[in-house]
Parts: C-alpha cells; structure tokens; sequence
C-alpha cells in the first residue's frame, strides 16, 4: 500500500499512529512509542506539563475576522465564523511545579512558536479519534504585579484553540463552558536542564543540591530552556501544576489579598512593587481605623469613669480605672448605659431646657418651668 509522505517522522510513523500499519494497529503503536524514545539524543529531554485551560464564556467561542484567517490555514476549505467555537487555553508558566521544575521565559517563547498548529487530545493518547481541537495561535503574557517563588514576574504561554461546531462536539463545548474541561498537559522537549542554584546539567544526572530547598536565598528546582520540540496537549482529569485550573484575570493587588497571600504562604516570600505598595496602603488604612478606635475608647473610659462615680460613689476611683482598662469596647458601652440609668436617679444628668417628651403641658412651656 502506497502512503503519503507528511511532516512527521515519516509513512511508517503515520500508519502506526492510525492504528492500520500491519495486522496488529496497536503493537505498532507501541512500536512507534519505543522508536520516538530511541530517536531522542541526550541533548533532547521530554517534559509533560499539566496546567489549566481558561474557562471559556459563552459568547467567546465566536472567532473574528482576524482569528477566523489563522483558523482558515488549516482547514480544507473556508469557514464561517458561525461554524467553530474558538477558547483560550493555559499551556505552562515559569513557576516551579511540583516536580520541582519551570521553564525560563525565553523557553516559553519558544514553545510558543513550536505549539501552533498542534493538536490537542486526550490523556496523552495520539490515536486520531481522540483529536478534540487545534491551535492556531500562541502568545506569551507576563503579570508583572505578581513574582513567582523564584522571585521572576509571573509569565505564563496562552494559546488560542478552536475546533467545528457539530454535533458531535456539542458535549465537548459544553463541558468547556461548564469549567469541567480544563486542566491540560503538554508534551515538548528540552536541550537545557540545569540546577537552579549551581547550574549543573541535570539531563545525565544530579547534583548535591535538592528540589525545594532554599541555598543562599535561591529556591532549587530545574531550570527547563532551549526546547527543541512540541509534540501535542492533551485534556487530562488531575493536573500536575499548582496554577492548574480555571485561569484569574491580572489585576491591581489588593493589600487585603496581599496579606491573605502571606498567611497562606510559608517560607521566604518576595513581593514585587506593587505588591508592596498595596500592603503599605493596607497598612495606613488600618493604622488611621486602629487611632480612630483609640479615641474611641478614650471617650467612653471617661464616661465610665464619671458615670460610675456618680452610680456608685461607694466603689474607690483606682477601682474604676483598672476596670475601665480592663473591659472591652461593648461592655463599657453597656456599663456606661447602666451606670448613667443609676446616676440619673439622684442627680438629673439631662440638661434642663432639654425637654421631656413625656410630660408635656397643654401650653407648651413645661420645657422652661423651674
């Protein structure tokens, strides 16, 4: 049988990854899995990533013009907006993962050139019926309000997927809407794997250094650089990395967000700038809300103090001190009520031209009689 020279690793490679070369489609494919190892040199190392794709909205799914041109470059024919759901997905950052790994940013910009036009699947798994969606375009975005735990701006590559409105795909875009669709992992391949905080190779061996441990003020992990190959992205049910999920839109910090940050956070962290300055803010606010409560207090120590000697004129004056001192802010609102009802019983504490809305003469002069 005669097969069609394509842009992978040849005839052999494509009959295997449809499951028709031979009698057997799935020795062959397992054949063809051992062969993509043996081919990989030392200088080559394959890396799968799970992050999270970007919960899409429903009116998002719509291509515009400029999309639906990139889109139209893999397609057999032209489309219509109408006719493919498009939606953003997540495919790594430069945060260390729980692998203990990250990638640079330059190696980030790199796969984002390597990615387009790669196929997006299920579980890893490269048989052409578990093809879900395309992507057609890739760009880098960096969070500079926000540093990574090895003190970076937080970058992560984002793409752009789309695949056809059918009806075989309705359940798929509904899971994506639903948000239950959206951890992916990517599979690439790195020349560079070095040590963090000595920078030794790492594709051959290890160092002395260990994953996660801070040296000097650097937390260890492996630095991933220089990709040579993206193979595919697949939708996976548990992802590896702690950004996976439903992606967050960048925005201004708030100092409270900042400090739940801290508590949450253990070990050495670093803020950037802005950061910074929101907690600073934070901080002002509470001080001027800490003086204003002081003053406060104050007013309502002195009314215990002059309510209680008039209620109690047998209790010593250090005796109401220490006890001013000692309660809180709602009970010496609830003291002071007490103590005020009491003094008023032998001394008139209102003033005599305040009125009394209780008694009240016909010609309206209660108010001024002596």
């Amino acid at each position: 049988m005669r097969t069609k020279q394509c842009i992978c690793m040849g005839p052999r490679f494509c009959e295997a990854l449809r499951g028709t070369a031979g009698s057997n489609g799935y020795a062959e494919n397992q054949l063809l899995k051992k062969e993509m190892v043996s081919i990989r040199t030392q200088t080559e190392i394959p890396v799968n990533k799970t992050v999270g794709a970007q919960q899409p909205e429903l009116l998002s799914g719509i291509p515009d013009e400029a999309a639906l041109e990139k889109i139209n470059r893999y397609t057999r024919r032209k489309f219509r907006a109408e006719e493919l759901y498009t939606f953003p997905v997540a495919l790594c950052d430069n945060e260390v993962d729980r692998d203990g790994e990250r990638f640079t940013v330059q190696a980030l910009h790199g796969l984002a050139k390597l990615f387009v036009g790669k196929t997006g699947v299920f579980d890893h798994d490269p048989m052409a019926k578990n093809q879900t969606a395309r992507i057609y375009d890739c760009h880098v975005e960096e969070d500079k309000s926000r540093l990574t735990s090895c003190g970076e701006p937080y970058t992560r590559l984002v793409a752009d997927a789309y695949l056809p409105r059918t009806e075989a795909n309705r359940e798929f875009i509904s899971a994506l809407e639903a948000g239950i669709k959206k951890e992916v992992s990517v599979g690439c391949a790195v020349r560079s794997v070095k040590c963090s905080v000595c920078g030794a190779d790492l594709r051959n061996g290890t160092c002395e250094h260990r994953r996660g441990q801070i040296y000097g003020g650097v937390l260890c992990c492996a630095v991933l650089d220089d990709p040579s190959d993206a193979y595919e992205w697949s939708f996976v049910a548990v992802p590896a990395q702690r950004e996976a999920g439903v992606l967050k839109r960048f925005g201004v910090p708030n100092g409270r967000d900042v400090l739940k940050f801290l508590r949450e956070t253990g070990g050495e962290t670093i803020l950037t700038p802005a950061q910074r300055e929101a907690l600073v803010a934070e901080f002002d606010r509470l001080e001027q809300q800490a003086a204003d409560g002081r003053e406060y207090r104050a007013e309502l120590e002195k009314d215990f103090l002059r309510y209680g000697a008039l209620a109690q004129p047998g209790l010593p004056w250090e005796s109401l001190k220490t006890a001013s001192k000692a309660l809180s802010v709602q009970d010496l609102k609830n003291w002071n009520a007490a103590f005020r009802r009491q003094a008023e019983k032998t001394v008139p504490l209102s003033p005599q031209l305040a009125g009394n809305d209780k008694a009240k003469s016909e010609d309206g002069n209660e108010p001024f009689r002596i």
